[in-house]
């Protein structure tokens, strides 16, 4: 008995230490691993639950980035917005003067943290339109990819959730549309503000676009909805909190590295179609260090990190390859290319009322013990409760038209208590946000030196064309209308910001250059196109072009970026990547 209990305590031991967190490389098991995935970020982590449900395979995820274990700002929703760079869980990266922001570099936050940028993102979840995924199906040949064969994917990925506060949400949502069993938390606000009514009687009010509608996941976004977010009772969700919570992590066949940044992927086998089995990182002392897998790498690094891992590695346009220093091993142009992003301006309108954001960020001290207590109260929620999704007028529409169909919004509004990322000194407000969420602008990812730690040249390209100018102008316009409506004449003072005596085209594009920025939903650097087409970057299964051995799943496959904040589909892509992934080994 005493010789079974000491081989069970040692097996025990070889458990826990092969399986877990691991800070340090002399920690890693002296194990094969069948998949290497760069990135435990929003796609990564998925993959790294979903591939090692089966005990045989084995699996280590490479994550640049700390753990995010007891940063009470990635549990705290309210807490968000404190999260945006400068930051130690950000790259704190600066995008290239951007000639439609009046030349101005922005700051371009990404998360660097387990979790990667669902563990810092302002926890918005949003789907998109069924016509964005029926296009990405069209593009792809492949209806894997659209709307109906992506649906049970989102609901996979989802655990929908009650609010803390037990407010009756009848009627704010349509449970035919979301998943109850899945990991992923999401809720309605968990904290109704003062604005709620408000905003309900301006919809209206006022109809038309701002006409309400019951859930903006459903496939059909259009209109003004209840904000649903990635919480999960009274706490941020994201796929390190879901996917690798304790009873995942601590499967003997997965193991999660931090603080391991990876410079490149190593070429393994020659021919006249490359494998790349080999990943090279750099641990926290700095050292450098190798691996090779047996069956896939997987680069889930985002739509930043994975076409720079894929520069580095010598993959990418030969040209401009070797015009930075780096060997071209396979060419492949449009590696780094087609970034598309969400440009945003927050537009604060003077309230008469001191219950807002402001209020609450000016004395927490109640509102953080209250969420200690009970996981209640304001900082159980976001920083907005409902968002719009609106079309330009139809005079206006190009043709073809730059949305993914006549269903799909070309702008989106949120409607904020207060100012999200800013407390002034002074004053209480309401911010009426404007994105323009199907921009025509593109730019791209590309290298600034060879060497690989080095930051890369970010151009999002935002409000680079007439066209998404215009859908700002058309934004701004609307917020403008829905600020006028009769229920607020007595609450809103008047326009907080340059946009007072705004009135003229030329007079909104120079507001805009002045005061707009990224919503950081970066997609396209690395897109699906179909199997054998001499453009993109990965097929339809999201296997790399013209290469053996590697995956790409994270946003950087999806040739448009979504009417959406990109958390939700990702996770979504990462489900069904899993599944292909599976069947194919």
């Amino acid at each position: 008995m005493q010789l079974h209990g000491a081989f069970s305590a040692l097996l025990l031991s070889i458990i826990s230490t092969r399986a877990a967190l691991i800070q340090n490389v002399a920690d890693l098991p002296n194990v094969n691993f069948d998949f290497i995935i760069i990135g435990g970020g929003t796609a990564g982590n998925v993959l790294a639950n979903r591939l090692t449900e089966n005990s045989q395979t084995r699996v280590l995820v490479l994550e640049a980035g700390p753990s995010d274990a007891g940063v009470l700002a990635s549990q705290v929703p309210f807490l968000a917005p404190t999260l945006t760079q400068p930051s130690p869980y950000e790259w704190n990266y600066t995008t290239v003067a951007q000639s439609g922001l009046g030349g101005r570099s922005i700051a371009y936050p990404r998360g660097h943290i387990l979790g990667g940028s669902s563990s810092t993102n302002w926890l918005v979840y949003t789907r998109g339109s069924a016509e964005d995924f029926d296009r990405y199906a069209a593009v792809t040949g492949d209806q894997g990819w659209s709307w109906n064969k992506m649906l049970p994917y989102y609901k996979k990925s989802e655990k929908w959730n009650t609010p803390t506060d037990n407010h009756n949400i009848t009627g704010q949502f349509d449970p035919s549309v979301h998943g109850f069993n899945g990991l992923a938390g999401v809720s309605l606000p968990n904290f109704q503000t003062p604005i709620d009514p408000k905003v309900i009687n301006a919809t209206q009010q006022l109809g038309g676009e701002f006409a309400f509608n019951k859930d903006y996941n459903s496939g059909k976004p259009l209109g003004v909805g209840t904000v649903q977010s990635t919480i999960l009772k009274g706490q941020r969700s994201s796929s390190s909190s879901a996917y690798l919570a304790p009873n995942f992590l601590n499967r003997p066949n997965l193991t999660v590295m931090v603080n391991a940044q990876v410079s490149r992927l190593l070429q393994t086998s020659g021919g006249s179609v490359p494998t790349f089995l080999g990943v090279e990182f750099r641990v926290s002392n700095g050292t450098l260090k190798q691996l090779t897998a047996k069956k896939e790498i997987i680069l889930s690094a985002g739509s930043v990190g994975t076409p720079h891992i894929l520069l580095n590695s010598g993959i990418g346009s030969s040209s401009a390859l070797s015009a930075a220093g780096v060997k071209p091993l396979v060419d492949l142009p449009d590696v780094g290319a087609n970034l598309s992003d969400h440009p945003v301006i927050g537009n604060p309108w003077l309230v008469n009322s001191n219950d807002t954001f402001e209020d609450i960020r000016r004395n927490p001290d109640a509102a953080m013990a209250e969420w200690t207590a009970s996981k209640t109260g304001p900082y159980s929620d976001t920083i907005l409760d409902h968002i719009g999704f609106v079309r330009i007028p139809s005079a206006s529409v190009p043709s073809p038209d730059i949305a993914a169909g006549p269903n799909s919004p070309h702008f989106e509004m949120i409607i904020s208590n207060g100012i999200p990322p800013f407390l002034p000194p002074q004053g209480n407000f309401i911010v009426l946000t404007t994105i323009v969420v199907s921009p025509s602008s593109r730019g791209s990812i590309k290298l600034q030196s060879n060497n690989p730690f080095d930051a890369p040249l970010i151009d999002p390209g935002l409000l680079k064309t007439d066209f998404d100018k215009l859908v700002m102008r058309e934004a701004i316009k609307s917020a403008m209308k829905f600020a006028s409506a009769p229920v607020w004449s007595s609450y809103i003072v008047g326009a907080a910001s340059g946009l007072t005596g705004t009135e003229t085209d030329a007079q909104f594009d120079s507001y805009t250059a002045a005061n707009a920025g990224t919503l950081f939903h970066p997609v396209g650097t690395a897109s699906m196109s179909k199997k054998g087409a001499s453009t993109g970057v990965v097929d339809p299964n999201l296997k790399l072009k013209k290469v053996q051995g590697v995956r790409v799943v994270d946003a950087s496959v999806l040739p448009f970026v979504p009417s959406a904040h990109t958390v939700a589909p990702v996770y979504a892509i990462a489900e069904r990547a899993a599944d292909l992934i599976k069947s194919s080994n």
